[in-house]
């Protein structure tokens, strides 16, 4: 078997072996259909975006931003494998260092699949319930016992590993290789070459915040051998996914809070000297490494440089769209996305290959910090916003009560839907299962909609109730 048969054989290997009736589809096809027919995916249109989906029929929900993100990945493959052709299947020597515009667009499709209702709030609020649940778990194994340090940390490491953590990438992968179903297989069934193409964090849940649970990393890792990817690198088709969806942020949001009337693009809004102090000081919480060691006045003249440019393109676009606030909005949107697409490139680093933005044939640096500068505007002037705090402030209510209407197994296996307490009793009567009660739980609601846990929550807590006839 020649060099491309060996790679071409490992990237479209999949967990489980499957009867080969579709072959007159390509493996890539094949997944890409998988997971636009999937329910998660169709759930994404009842996922927050930035504003509450439902909000209006204008702004972008999970499942637009994924679309948009797709689209500019595919595209940007497509540039790339004409400009640099060692990562074509035919050239590659890894099957890591190579960019198939399919594979690029079905991790594109599914970055999103694990982020719960309400958005990053969500989020955050089912870690801290894990976290406070594991923190509550060791005080109850240790009650009554005085015990040293290193004792505490042994028991709450077991609690931890029983338990686990939430995350939204993690929960990519309880998704498509758990909890979705495909005939007599737990998951999607999807290619390694996808399933890597997903994967931008490469760790253990246990060894990282952001890291995979146990279950989904143990096959992660085995494909990560196969392919011989050195420790804490990820596939370029991961990295080219992971950049568009900052691209996508940086320009999309913007778009979406000009049209709210949460951003203002004249000279007052933008040289504002509050919103320049809160973009510096969400940039400095950051942890990427182009921050590293800059200073609150380097950060503000960055900032200052990148605001003045986006007011510039707006100022050059206006006349030109007939003074079209719609048109403009659209055009300077493109703009910044063909801007930094355009950028693009490949560069060696150590014993692996990096996707990034090129000048002169170097890192360009300063392009992922505007990136991130626009990133950090929308943040603070939408995120930050009043009626989106609320919002989030509501969701943590709703996300919290959910839990603690459900924690308790003996009470709440009554309002659980059946097809979760089925797959339950199956899981634990296997011999290695996955989930504990409370575990199950936090799955269950991440899976939830926004609209859906509204639903559950008003059933459960609220005046107003649907009809008993309503599908869950």
């Amino acid at each position: 078997m020649d060099k491309f048969a060996q790679l071409k054989t490992l990237r479209e290997h999949r967990q489980y072996a499957e009867d080969k009736h579709e072959a007159s589809r390509e493996a890539y096809e094949r997944d890409y259909s998988r997971l636009i027919h999937s329910p998660t995916f169709r759930r994404l249109q009842g996922k927050s975006q930035v504003f509450g989906a439902g909000t209006g029929d204008y702004y972008r929900t999970r499942l637009t931003h994924s679309l948009e993100v797709a689209q500019i990945a595919r595209q940007a493959a497509k540039s790339l494998l004409t400009r640099h052709p060692e990562i074509r299947e035919e050239q590659a020597d890894n099957p890591g260092l190579i960019i198939h515009p399919e594979v690029v667009e079905c991790a594109s499709i599914a970055h999103d699949f694990g982020h719960p209702p309400f958005g990053h709030k969500g989020e955050e609020v089912l870690a801290s319930i894990l976290d406070d649940w594991i923190a509550s778990k060791t005080t109850e194994a240790l009650r009554g016992k005085s015990v040293t340090e290193q004792e505490y940390e042994r028991i709450h490491g077991e609690m931890r590993a029983k338990y686990e953590h939430f995350e939204g990438n993690a929960h990519n992968f309880r998704l498509i290789m758990f909890l979705e179903k495909r005939e007599n297989l737990d998951g999607l069934n999807l290619c390694d070459a996808v399933l890597l193409g997903i994967n931008k964090y490469p760790y253990s849940g246990i060894d990282n915040k952001k890291g995979l649970y146990e279950r989904e990393w143990q096959y992660i890792r085995d494909i990560r051998h196969r392919w011989s990817i050195p420790d804490g690198k990820t596939t370029l088709e991961a990295q080219l996914m992971d950049l568009c969806d900052d691209i996508a942020y940086s320009a999309h949001d913007l778009e979406d809070g000009i049209k709210a009337g949460k951003i203002e693009v004249h000279e007052h809004f933008m040289n504002d000297p509050h919103i320049h102090k809160l973009i510096i000081e969400k940039i400095m919480t950051l942890e990427d490494w182009f921050w590293k060691d800059w200073e609150y006045d380097g950060i503000a003249l960055k900032v200052e440089e990148v605001l003045t440019a986006y007011l510039r393109v707006w100022r050059e676009k206006l006349p030109t769209c007939g003074n079209d606030y719609s048109r403009t909005r659209r055009e300077v949107k493109a703009y910044w996305v063909n801007h930094f697409v355009s950028q693009l490139g490949v560069i060696n680093e150590a014993d692996w290959k990096k996707i990034t933005f090129v000048s002169h044939g170097r890192e360009d640096d300063d392009m992922l910090r505007t990136v991130s500068v626009l990133k950090s505007f929308a943040w603070v002037t939408m995120i930050r916003d009043l009626r989106v705090q609320r919002l989030q402030k509501r969701s943590e209510w709703i996300i919290r009560r959910l839990w603690k209407a459900f924690i308790d197994q003996e009470t709440s296996m009554a309002i659980m839907p059946s097809d979760w307490l089925q797959r339950f009793q199956q899981d634990q009567a296997s011999d290695h299962p996955v989930w504990t009660w409370e575990r199950m739980i936090i799955d269950y609601i991440a899976g939830m909609t926004d609209a859906f846990a509204e639903k559950i929550y008003n059933e459960l807590y609220g005046l107003k109730v649907g009809s008993i006839y309503d599908v869950d």
